[in-house]
C-alpha cells in the first residue's frame, strides 16, 4: 500500500508513475488526497473537542470544591454535548479513516525507474539469455505424452479425484518432484537462506498484508466456513512471519526460504498454452524472501537474480530473464524479473521464477518496520522470489532432457533421485 504522506507531497509524481501502468489515476489521487484532507480535519476538530472537554470537567472539579454548585452544573449540561459531539466526530474520524484505507488499496505500487513502458508481455525486455537450445531427436514429444509413456505422471487420475489441474506424480515422476523440492530448499540455505515450514492456509488480514486481498481475490480458493485462503505463494505466510514486528536494524537483513504447494484457480485458463504441467491449480514451488534495509533492496534484489541464474546453469536448462514493463508487472511490485526456460519440445518459453522488490508497498499494509540508528520506526523493504516453480521446471527437465532411451536426468540431481534417467 502507498503511503499516505508520500502520496499527499508527491501526487504529479504518483499519477505518472502510474500511468506507465497504463492507468490514469488522476481522479483516484484526488479522491485519495481529499479523504486524508477530510479524516485529518475531522481529527482536529475532535481533538480539539476532547481537549475542550477535559478542561471544563477540571473547572466543574474546581467549582465544586469551591462550593460553586449552580456554576458547575451549567458546565456539566456542556460537557454532556461535547461529549455527544466526540462521538459523532470520533465515528466519522474512524468512517474516513477506513475509506481512505479501503480506497488505498485499490492503488498498485509505483514502477522503479527502470521498469521499461509498455503494455502487455510483448513489451517486457529481455535483460540476459544463456544455455544452448538442445537438438532433440526425431520424434521428440512434449511433456504431457513422455509423462503418459513412462507412467510418471497422470493427469486423468488427478481429474478423477479433484479436477482438471491437479496431477498425480508416480513412481520415479514423484521421486524426481522431491529431488527437485530438496535440491532447491539445499541451494537456498547454503545461500544463506533460513528454511521454514508455514501454514497452507491464511486469514485475510495475511491475505491483505501481502497484497494479495483485495486484487487476487478471485484467484484464490476461500475455504468460507473458516474464512482461511488456501495460499497461492510460500510468499503469503512467510512474509507475514513479520507482520506488526519491528526489527533492529542490527538484525537486517531477514533471509527465509520455504517449501509448499500453492493453490491457484486460474479461472478462465484453457488452451494449448496451458496443456500438462504449464499450468495448473495445484502446484509445488520453493520460495524465497528476504526483508532488508531501504539503502540495500536493490543490491539484494540482484543477489536473488544472481542466486536462480546458478540454479539454472546447474541445471543446465536454457534460459532468459525479462524485466517485466509497467503493463506487465504484478500489483504489489516496483520491480521484476522474470526467468523463463525454454521448451524445446513445445518451441517455446515457460515462466518458471519471479524474483521482484516491493520497496515499501508490503511493509506499509504488514506494518513491518525497523528501528534505525536513530531509534526512528522505519518501513523496511520486502522482496521475494520462486527458486523455483517446479511445475514448468520438471516440463523442461522433461523435455529438453529427453532421448530415444529415455529421459536422462540432470547430472546435479542424481544425488537427490537415485537414478540417472527415466526409462
Amino acid at each position: 500500500m502507498l503511503q499516505i504522506a508520500f502520496i499527499r507531497e508527491n501526487q504529479e509524481k504518483v499519477i505518472k508513475a502510474l500511468a506507465k501502468r497504463n492507468i490514469d489515476a488522476k481522479s483516484v489521487v484526488e479522491e485519495v488526497v481529499q479523504l486524508d484532507e477530510n479524516r485529518r480535519a475531522a481529527q482536529v476538530e475532535l481533538d480539539n473537542t476532547l481537549s475542550e472537554s477535559n478542561k471544563l470537567s477540571k473547572d466543574i472539579g474546581e467549582l465544586m470544591k469551591a462550593g460553586e454548585k449552580a456554576k458547575a452544573a451549567i458546565l456539566k449540561e456542556k460537557t454532556v454535548s461535547l461529549k455527544e459531539k466526540s462521538k459523532e466526530l470520533s465515528e466519522k474520524a474512524e468512517a474516513l479513516a477506513v475509506e481512505l484505507t479501503n480506497k488505498l488499496y485499490t492503488l498498485p505500487n509505483l514502477p522503479a525507474d527502470i521498469v521499461p513502458e509498455g503494455k502487455s508481455a510483448d513489451d517486457n525486455l529481455n535483460v540476459f539469455q544463456e544455455g544452448d537450445i538442445p537438438v532433440l531427436h526425431e520424434g521428440a514429444q512434449p511433456h504431457w505424452e513422455l509423462v503418459k509413456k513412462y507412467d510418471i505422471i497422470d493427469f486423468e487420475l488427478g481429474v478423477k479425484i479433484t479436477g482438471a489441474g491437479f496431477p498425480v506424480y508416480k513412481g520415479k515422476g514423484a521421486r524426481l518432484q522431491r529431488a527437485l523440492i530438496n535440491y532447491f530448499l539445499d541451494k537456498n540455505t547454503a545461500a544463506g537462506y533460513n528454511e521454514v515450514q508455514v501454514p497452507h492456509l491464511v486469514n485475510e488480514a495475511s491475505g491483505y498484508g501481502t497484497g494479495q486481498l483485495p486484487d487476487k481475490e478471485g484467484q484464490m480458493y476461500h475455504a468460507g466456513l473458516d474464512d482461511l485462503y488456501l495460499i497461492p505463494t510460500a510468499e503469503v505466510p512467510v512474509t507475514n512471519l513479520f507482520r506488526d514486528v519491528i526489527l533492529n536494524e542490527s538484525e537486517l537483513p531477514v533471509l527465509q526460504t520455504a517449501y509448499t504447494p500453492c493453490f491457484r484457480r486460474e479461472a478462465g485458463s484453457y488452451g494449448a498454452h496451458v496443456r500438462g504441467l504449464n499450468r495448473l491449480h495445484q502446484f509445488d514451488k520453493v520460495e524465497i524472501v528476504r526483508i532488508e534495509h531501504p539503502d540495500n533492496s536493490y543490491a539484494a534484489l540482484d543477489g536473488m537474480v544472481e542466486h536462480v541464474k546458478n540454479i539454472l546453469q546447474e541445471l543446465k536448462l536454457p534460459y532468459r530473464i525479462l524485466r517485466l514493463c509497467g503493463g506487465d508487472m504484478g500489483f504489489t511490485s516496483a520491480l521484476t524479473y522474470d526467468f523463463e526456460v525454454f521448451s524445446t519440445a513445445q518451441d517455446r518459453w515457460l515462466e518458471i521464477s519471479s524474483v521482484s522488490n516491493f520497496e515499501t508497498f508490503q511493509a506499509n499494509r504488514l506494518k513491518l518496520r525497523f528501528k534505525d540508528k536513530d531509534g526512528k520506526n522505519q518501513l523496511a523493504h520486502t522482496l521475494n522470489g520462486s527458486s523455483l516453480a517446479l511445475p514448468r521446471v520438471l516440463a523442461g527437465i522433461i523435455e529438453n532432457y529427453q532421448t530415444p532411451e529415455g529421459i536422462v536426468i540432470p547430472e546435479v540431481l542424481r544425488p537427490y533421485c537415485g537414478f540417472d534417467i527415466i526409462n
